[in-house]
């Protein structure tokens, strides 16, 4: 089991003692202060990357709870949840994932998300263009 939460914008996966940062961050991040040494994100370079502890970890918020490790599990929360173009996460895609009925207040409870892992890609890639379809 590993945990997805986010860091500046992109998402923060910690699986098996490791620390992969997914897409490219939103804002400026410290990543000192989080516990990590600075990196250079570029997602179009790489839609993933593994960070190096520095010290204690600190996160914050609630995470999702999904199956599998390593940086395999990196590439596959790059492919479902980055936009391509861009490669920064979807808002939309995570908020579906975290909580489809999502009022703005955010839970600080983790989510079992087993099955974002195990859903086959073309019913994914379904789901991905239904939600990121512009209307």
């Amino acid at each position: 089991m590993a945990r997805v939460g986010r860091l500046a914008g992109a998402i923060l996966l910690e699986t098996d003692g490791d620390y992969f940062l997914v897409g490219n961050t939103k804002e400026p991040c410290d990543f000192a202060a989080h516990g990590f040494y600075p990196v250079d994100v570029d997602a179009h370079r790489s839609s993933y990357l593994r960070l190096s502890v520095a010290g204690p970890v600190k996160l914050s918020g609630s995470c999702l709870i999904v199956d599998g490790e390593g940086e395999g599990l990196a590439q596959l929360m790059a492919q479902r949840f980055l936009i391509e173009r861009t490669g920064s996460v979807s808002e939309r895609l995570w908020r579906l994932v975290r909580d489809p009925n999502d009022d703005g207040e955010g839970s600080v409870e983790d989510v079992e998300a087993s099955w974002l892992s195990r859903i086959p890609a073309p019913v994914w890639q379904v789901v991905r263009d239904a939600v990121l379809r512009c209307t």
